[in-house]
């Protein structure tokens, strides 16, 4: 019988978050695939756990992923940690994940710590609805699109941003979705934890005083649903609505199409873009 992959979560930070579970797990399996062996090691040596590892990260992922799930398949357990939180997320042990829905081997997680929710929790802002983004892409033009997008996102939205990128990525944030509600934590679970919360200018004043260190998660609001309505009826105030409709033809669009997204852009009643639209 093929073997079990137990995606653990470990320690953001403060060791004492690791859970029993996790502990009784990768004592069990045969091999433990890390991130980084280096720091899995001091988890390791903590716990007095001794076991082979082998080291799976975004650079070998194609190589060692199949090198993983051959030895699942022979029958082999084996634990997937990253070097802190959940595996999978931001993090190449997706990759491990399909490859073993692919071949049916078994996949059980080993739930623990997490920094994104970590910092939602204690943001302040709306926890009902979010998205998570991850890293924002080092490509500015793939950086820009993304912002865009997030500009019209109504669910808080959770990031993650390294210290030499914080304030740079704050700007940006500030410049394409407006001087928001944010919540930025660092060192979560550590010692020196610290969250900082105001609108986008006032952290950004804050951080420009400080020495700036640790991983941060940052968590924004998202746009009001009648502010976005508002700032989409605005960008059409320039053109007429027969003018809207022949710019989405012209895209190749239909009319019927063309008049329900013009009533969509605009806020108003189909029928009533669909009148004005039978004169052209």
């Amino acid at each position: 019988m093929a073997g079990i992959l137990y995606l653990c979560a470990t320690p953001i930070g403060n060791l004492e978050d690791i859970t029993l579970r996790c502990i009784r797990t990768l004592k069990e399996v045969d091999v433990i695939a890390a991130e980084d062996t280096r720091q899995t090691i001091k988890l390791l040596n903590h716990f007095e756990i001794k076991k082979h590892m082998i080291s799976y990260h975004e650079h070998n992922k194609f190589e060692k992923g199949k090198e993983l799930v051959g030895m699942l398949l022979g029958g082999q357990s084996i634990a997937l940690v990253s070097d802190a939180g959940m595996p999978a997320i931001s993090d190449p042990g997706e990759d491990l994940v399909k490859l073993c829905i692919e071949s049916n081997i078994d996949i059980v997680p080993i739930p623990g710590a997490s920094a994104s929710l970590s910092a939602l929790i204690i943001s302040g802002l709306s926890t009902r609805s979010f998205c998570f983004e991850g890293f924002l892409s080092a490509n500015k033009k793939e950086k820009k699109e993304k912002l865009q997008q997030l500009a019209r996102e109504t669910r808080t939205i959770i990031l993650y941003e390294s210290p030499h990128r914080i304030k740079d990525t704050l700007l940006e944030l500030q410049q394409y979705l407006g001087d928001r509600k944010v919540s930025v934590s660092r060192e979560l679970t550590k010692k020196f934890e610290e969250t900082i919360r105001g609108s986008m200018g006032e952290v950004y004043a804050v951080l420009q005083q400080r020495t700036i260190k640790g991983e941060f998660v940052i968590v924004v609001e998202g746009i009001d649903k009648k502010d976005l309505i508002d700032n989409e009826v605005k960008k059409w105030h320039n053109i007429t609505v027969e003018q809207h409709i022949l710019m989405y033809i012209e895209q190749g669009m239909d009319k019927k199409e063309a008049v329900k997204k013009v009533a969509e852009d605009r806020n108003l009643p189909k029928k009533e873009v669909y009148i004005i639209g039978c004169n052209i």
